[in-house]
């Protein structure tokens, strides 16, 4: 866990690696995850769920993000929020960069 903060450039941190899917974790400890996810233009995450409660903030790109059974299009600035054990799943129509949170 990072006791004094730091910063970094997300924009700068971004990877879209063709046909696949890069991540980068940025800070976690035992209640907390933030993970940097870059999925390039048709790249998918089948349905899954976690443990934890999540929030899904799109940074740039367009996709669609399925929650539960409501389709949600994934464009820059939206917010997602999943409670625990929501299936969810998402595609990338272009490349797309989100931040992913996790908490107990």
């Amino acid at each position: 866990m990072e006791t004094q903060g730091f910063f970094l450039n997300l924009f700068k941190e971004m990877i879209f690696p063709k046909g696949s899917i890069f991540s980068k974790v940025i800070a976690k400890s035992p209640t907390y995850n933030f993970t940097l996810m870059c999925l390039s233009k048709g790249a998918d995450i089948d349905t899954h769920t976690s443990t934890k409660n999540g929030c899904v903030y799109v940074l740039n790109g367009k996709g669609s993000f399925k929650l539960f059974d409501k389709e949600i299009a994934m464009e820059e600035g939206v917010c997602i929020f999943m409670p625990a054990n929501a299936p969810h799943s998402l595609r990338a129509d272009e490349d797309l960069a989100i931040l992913l949170s996790l908490s107990n």
